[in-house]
């Protein structure tokens, strides 16, 4: 009997990646591409897996988030990272490409396998029928993202999207954030940071004189702020007041370590201002700036924000990004396999799915291709320990609060913490990912014949 040919939707890495696992399992699989058909504002070439933005997929030492997940991926047979390595330039510390010849001999590689239908054509809707894999990224075209607005239910698919910095937990300083919702209202859920009318004076003005980024051309026609989702910037340079009125009111927060300031006696101590950080993920190892969205270069970013007190060795996980994009509400939509809820045959991956990066990405093509493909053989469809970067990115977009969720890279804020605490940051990554790469080998070596080389 012929087996059932899958359909992938998108020629970035994820739909590279995930189309490659798939055909190396011995399913046949129609990989759809738009370009030359139709071109990208981002892209410039018509090859597969176009690096856009940069010729780099972070960090190399495996001690980092990023290059734990370069190692997880290798384990796994990634052919993007396989020709990453092929095609490596000198880049210091990180993995970078010659993204020309990178993209050149996937493009071949895909084209020639046997397996492998390499279509240049607009796919402008979900196929109703059969296995398919989006992997569209964030500017897929205008045709499918209605459709899949439609099949979702969600009412906006592409818009100009605002995230803010995202901080590790353990980073910040509690001698000075205080927890405390306002009013006290509910849980104390926010780490709030207080600063004095110096302190925010001095914030202020540095933000105010900060460096933006410069947006791509294509982002500069749409890049049309709502008053709602205003970069924190713009509204500092409004006054020297208009963020005391918005994100860093004062008003109903109180640290009770040092007494109720409600009292009157007490009024005087009252924080001039304050920044709150809300919790991002379950065990509270990361937290998320609030209302702190911003066009500013990630080096000024860095500098600004750690003028904040409690924050003056704060570590970022993700800067604020402010661009263009399409992504869906994972953590509605999506089952820790990739699979839609709604739709078991119809999987997702790539940033579509709310993840970060080029590694992530590639991470999320292949388990969207494996499962694609284990779904047509009849296979037990997997998710991977939450252990390993990969199975905590995907636990992550599948499980966060589908009200607050944007997109995340990979990082050792989302993996479950260590059984003994360990001050030591680089002793700590390096335990992570010594248990990270000890349960993929043992995972894999369960599921797959033969185990990993």
């Amino acid at each position: 009997m012929e087996k059932q040919r899958i359909q992938v939707i998108g020629g970035g890495l994820a739909g590279t990646e995930a189309a490659w696992q798939i055909a190396q399992a011995g399913v046949p699989v129609v990989l759809h591409e738009m370009r030359p058909a139709r071109l990208s504002p981002a892209h410039h070439t018509a090859e597969l897996a176009e690096l856009v933005c940069s010729n780099s997929f972070g960090a190399q030492s495996s001690d980092r988030a990023a290059g734990l997940l370069h190692a997880e991926l290798r384990r796994l047979g990634s052919i993007i990272i396989r020709k990453a390595d092929q095609h490596a330039v000198p880049a210091g510390g990180a993995l970078a490409v010659d993204r020309g010849v990178f993209s050149q001999e996937l493009t071949e590689t895909l084209a020639n396998h046997p397996l492998i239908e390499l279509r240049r054509d607009v796919v402008p809707e979900i196929p109703p029928e059969g296995i398919v894999v989006l992997a569209t990224g964030p500017l897929t075209s205008p045709e499918l993202a209605e459709d899949l607005r439609r099949f979702t239910g969600m009412e906006y698919m592409s818009f100009f999207d605002a995230a803010s910095p995202i901080v590790v937990g353990e980073s910040i300083n509690r001698d000075i954030a205080f927890l405390a919702s306002r009013y006290d209202k509910g849980d104390a859920a926010y780490l709030n940071c207080p600063m004095n009318r110096e302190q925010y004076l001095h914030f202020w003005q540095e933000l105010c004189k900060a460096q933006q980024a410069e947006l791509k051309d294509f982002e500069r026609e749409t890049a049309k702020f709502f008053e709602a989702c205003l970069p924190i910037e713009e509204l500092a340079r409004r006054g020297e007041d208009t963020m005391r009125y918005g994100p860093v009111k004062p008003v109903g927060l109180f640290d009770a370590r040092k007494g109720d300031f409600r009292a009157p006696e007490n009024q005087s101590q009252r924080p001039y201002a304050v920044v709150q950080l809300r919790q991002e993920d379950k065990a509270g190892q990361l937290w998320n700036m609030v209302g702190f969205q911003t066009n500013l270069r990630w080096s000024e970013q860095k500098r600004v924000f750690q003028l904040i007190p409690g924050l003056e060795n704060a570590e970022f996980v993700r800067f604020g990004v402010m661009h263009r994009n399409t992504f869906i509400n994972a953590p509605e939509l999506l089952q820790p396999s990739l699979q839609f809820k709604k739709r078991p045959t119809l999987l997702a991956a790539g940033q579509l799915i709310g993840t970060e990066g080029y590694t992530a990405a590639s991470a999320g093509g292949w388990l969207a291709g494996t499962n694609a493909a284990r779904l047509a053989l009849g296979k037990e469809l997997l998710t991977l320990p939450p252990t390993t970067m990969m199975g905590a990115l995907f636990e992550f977009i599948s499980s966060a609060s589908p009200k607050h969720f944007q997109p995340m890279p990979p990082n050792f804020g989302i993996l479950p913490e260590l059984p003994v605490r360990i001050r030591n940051k680089q002793e700590r990554y390096g335990v992570y990912r010594d248990r990270a790469l000890g349960e993929l080998d043992a995972w894999y070596a369960q599921f797959f014949t033969p185990a990993i080389a």
